[in-house]
């Protein structure tokens, strides 16, 4: 069985979910029309504060909060996994100090790598990169890079053959995963596409005032098609007319050897209820992880840091104590990796098995992680099982984990935890309404929420509101209680 994508676009928020070949939430993307990720994104800044302390700067690119940028990408050291989970690494430059290479004031041709975190502004570098199907191109930079998961060497040869004769002068390119098996007229291809459009962007360059938008990547339905769509994929399933139509004309052009299928979603059932993904995404944010031997994990984040705890809890095991041990961590393994990728957790991450005596069992441990792992799109790298039984690893984190994304800060707690944001809640009520328009309509319905959500529907989500009157005819009455929690609210058909 192969995977599926199944998109789900409303008015307010699109969401994209990777199921893997056992019909299992992989993946969980989510992006809402008044906070789209800028990652991708390439705008002409201004310096408005360099640090030399830090070796960084603060610009200016229009937004509300200047973005970071630091000495090692401004000349060296760049990350070239930006956009390719597994890039061979180059020998960085040495760098020359913030204060010789930038002044303030200074215009700077600048690229989004990392969205605003918390009360982090975004991350930028001065090296642009332009993903393609097939390829990344680098303008600027003479490097031809190939994914380490194309593991044939004749192909990686042929490959890197191949661009280094097409590739023009003073441009770069990464060989993506996918590249493997093009022939040379559809890497020319995507090698033309790329080009054409860096000589746009470069022409809007000349002539303007910073801070500037210059481009902007593609929106996540598009973007989700170019960077999960592969051989392992067979369908395509969105709920919306309109993206299905530009869904079908984005693969009909970059995806011509692929057999993937582009489905229009027109059942009354909402299209996450029928694959299952809405009861998933209340389980990627509980702490506590239960496993089926009786065994959890729970899962903490803090802005630096996300620890893993594995526990035997109810499973007491039948042999030796060693060998109950050894069980639970084994099951807990692959459950660990997938919610790493399912919860998108970034930045360090320890992971605290049940500490094991003997060195063959720590060493099947840590091969069987590195394997569950490998499914993993994002760069991680990954430390031996310690004598203490810890985990150590990086996992690259370019945007928000879930848990941000869709909670925010609890304010009954004073910031211990986290709630549903008001937004998000706000969107579930809109759902719920959709769920009974599909069995009723031409009736009168009371929202009772909490005053934080009835204000968001009253103000900033009122277009949405009525368009779901108008929709399903019905007439809506919104009433605060402030004895209501923020995440429950009660919704009766008058």
């Amino acid at each position: 069985m192969m995977g599926k994508i199944i998109i789900n676009v409303s008015p307010e928020q699109t969401r994209v979910a990777l199921l893997d070949s056992n019909v299992q939430l992989a993946e969980l993307y989510i992006e809402r029309n008044k906070d789209v990720s800028l990652v991708g994104n390439i705008y002409m800044g201004k310096v408005v504060k360099i640090l030399p302390g830090m070796q960084s700067a603060f610009v200016d690119i229009g937004l509300e909060k200047a973005a970071f940028l630091h000495a090692a990408d401004v000349l060296s050291g760049f990350d070239y996994s930006m956009y390719e989970e597994d890039i061979e690494d180059s020998v960085p430059p040495v760098n020359p100090p913030i204060e010789d290479l930038l002044q303030e004031g200074e215009y700077v041709f600048v690229q989004v790598a990392k969205d605003s975190m918390g009360t982090k502004g975004a991350r930028v570098t001065a090296y642009i990169t332009l993903p393609g199907r097939h390829l990344v191109l680098m303008p600027g930079v003479e490097h031809v890079g190939i994914s380490r998961k194309i593991l044939k060497e004749e192909e990686r040869t042929r490959l890197k053959n191949l661009i280094t004769d097409l590739k023009p002068e003073h441009f770069g390119f990464i060989i993506r995963t996918a590249s493997e098996g093009c022939t040379e007229e559809e890497l020319k291809k995507d090698i033309d596409y790329l080009k054409l459009l860096w000589d746009n962007i470069d022409k809007r360059n000349e002539n303007i005032n910073a801070p500037t938008l210059l481009y902007s990547d593609l929106g996540l339905t598009l973007r989700s098609a170019r960077d999960l769509l592969s051989h392992e994929v067979d369908r395509i399933i969105v709920d919306s007319a309109s993206e299905h139509e530009k869904l079908v004309d984005f693969v009909s052009t970059y995806f011509t050897k692929l057999s993937a299928t582009i489905e229009l979603y027109e059942d009354s059932e909402p299209i996450f209820d029928a694959y299952g993904i809405e009861l998933e995404i209340p389980k990627a944010l509980g702490k506590r992880v239960w496993l089926k031997s009786g065994g959890y994990i729970v899962i903490d984040q803090t802005e630096a840091l996300n620890s893993i705890d594995v526990n035997t809890g109810k499973f007491v095991g039948k042999a030796s104590l060693e060998d109950t041990i050894f069980k639970t961590n084994m099951e807990a393994v692959k459950e660990v990796a997938y919610q790493i990728r399912l919860r998108n957790l970034g930045g360090i991450i320890v992971i605290d098995f049940i500490d094991m005596e003997k060195e063959e069992n720590r060493a099947k441990l840590f091969s069987v992680f590195q394997e569950a792992m490998s499914k993993d799109r994002a760069k991680c790298t990954i430390l031996e099982v310690s004598e203490l039984g810890l985990i150590q690893m990086t996992r690259k984190r370019v945007r928000e984990s879930l848990e941000r994304v869709l909670c925010e800060q609890c304010a009954y707690c004073d910031g211990k935890g986290f709630v549903k944001s008001a937004t998000t809640v706000c969107f579930e009520i809109f759902m719920e309404l959709r769920r009974i328009g599909i069995s009723r309509s031409n009736c009168k319905i009371m929202i009772t929420a909490h005053p934080q959500v009835a204000d968001l529907i009253y103000d900033d989500e009122r277009e949405g509101i009525e368009n779901i009157e108008r929709e399903h005819g019905f007439k809506v009455i919104i009433k605060a209680d402030k004895s209501f929690h923020q995440e429950y609210y009660e919704v009766v058909t008058l």
